[in-house]
């Protein structure tokens, strides 16, 4: 249990920050540190950090009672797996010819890593 519940812990800080990273200043987060194609609005961007920031106070919730439901995990190994696969498909063939694939590549490395852990976690529970 030691390790899912690490695992939690750590993903939520990692989508607690990318969430609020994207709530707060999408433009800077997507378009100057990522090179990302620039939007004419952000509001989907902002839309998805606050759900981050959701998610990420679901998992400590998780994680504080990682004992008696350590079976819920299971949600965020598959949707971990699901995003995984979803970036590295971008990645490979999404991206167009001049566009920056270090924040995909970034994400990918991220889910996946996410991911395993879970999964092992999981086994071993």
């Amino acid at each position: 249990m030691l390790i899912l519940r690490r695992t939690l812990y750590v993903q939520a800080a990692v989508w607690a920050f990318a969430g609020l990273s994207l709530a707060i200043a999408p433009e800077f987060a997507l378009v100057t540190i990522f090179g990302q194609p620039h939007f004419q609005e952000f509001a989907w961007q902002r839309i998805v950090g606050l759900q981050a920031v959701g998610l990420a106070m679901l998992m400590v919730l998780i994680a504080h009672r990682i004992e008696d439901v350590w079976w819920w995990s299971w949600a965020f190994a598959l949707a971990t797996t699901a995003m995984a696969a979803v970036t590295l498909l971008n990645v490979a063939f999404g991206l167009g010819p001049h566009q920056s694939a270090g924040l995909w590549w970034l994400l990918s490395a991220i889910f996946i890593l996410f991911a395993l852990s879970l999964l092992f976690g999981l086994y071993a529970a």
